[in-house]
């Protein structure tokens, strides 16, 4: 399961688990300061945006070149670029630096990191060892031309998995970006597999944005997104040759984070050529 979801409402588990480590982190930081101590709670919050700007000034800064034509998408956080390890040792820094400033901080809010980033790191560790363990699944879908295909002919060579709607706003801005890297790496299978919309809807709006893709198919169901996981749009899910996920990203791709997403396929198990099924329509197969 990539996302939580209740009624309309979805969220990336990965996201959720930062809420919960910041919540463990004041509960317990609460508590400590209850035995002696001041309460850390807005401290807490503080360290945990400065771990986050931190993470994302070093994503930013470590693939700046996806930036500095359009630098307003640095405070596009929609991405989801961030690295982890930077803002991790930036909010260590920051704590260490409060509990030394304030004595009455420290042991609540050495209770509170210290549990906070315990269940972050572990719950971060299962979720992904339990990812990494899927495989493609064996779906029945539909090509442009009206044909079944089956999800897991398109194995054999690593697969990039874009599951989008037009009605969906961040899945309509992303999509020239997965084009441009469609085009930029042959060695790449790219889907782009709608959901539960028509053919002829789809062809209407990929003929007005001029966008050339290949591989649209259909998913009349979504199938597919109950498979994975993931009801929420768009999703893209990244399978080595193998059929193996070795990664997803919820929600908008800008070049940096797709960059970064594609770098799991650097690897020599899974940069092998791509085995591609013939295709009737070669503008929208």
């Amino acid at each position: 399961m990539l996302t939580f979801t209740l009624g309309t409402f979805a969220i990336a588990l990965n996201h959720l688990l930062l809420i919960g480590a910041l919540a463990l982190a004041t509960f317990v930081g609460w508590r400590a300061a209850k035995r002696g101590g001041e309460n850390p709670e807005s401290v807490l919050f503080s360290l945990f945006l400065i771990g986050m700007l931190a993470a994302r000034i070093s994503f930013v800064a470590l693939y700046w070149t996806h930036y500095r034509n359009d630098p307003w998408q640095v405070i596009d956080l929609r991405d989801g670029g961030f690295l982890a390890w930077p803002g991790v040792i930036a909010l260590l820094l920051a704590a260490v630096y409060r509990g030394w400033r304030r004595p009455g901080l420290r042991r609540p809010l050495g209770f509170g990191v210290g549990s906070g980033l315990a269940f972050w790191l572990l719950a971060t560790f299962s979720l992904s060892i339990y990812e990494q363990g899927t495989r493609l699944p064996d779906i029945t879908l539909r090509n442009a031309a009206g044909e079944t295909v089956q999800l897991t002919d398109y194995k054999g060579g690593p697969l990039v998995i874009n599951l989008w709607a037009t009605w969906c706003p961040p899945c309509r801005r992303e999509m020239p970006v997965l084009e441009n890297a469609q085009q930029q790496r042959p060695d790449l299978t790219f889907l782009f597999v709608n959901q539960a919309e028509s053919m002829q809807s789809v062809s209407t709006y990929l003929e007005t944005q001029g966008l050339s893709l290949s591989n649209v198919l259909f998913d009349g169901s979504g199938r597919l997104g109950q498979a994975v996981g993931s009801m929420a749009l768009p999703t893209t899910l990244f399978y080595n040759n193998e059929g193996r996920l070795l990664g997803s990203h919820l929600g908008e791709l800008s070049e940096a984070s797709l960059a970064r997403a594609l770098e799991n396929f650097d690897s020599p198990n899974s940069a092998t050529s791509p085995r591609k099924l013939p295709c009737p329509n070669s503008a929208t197969c």
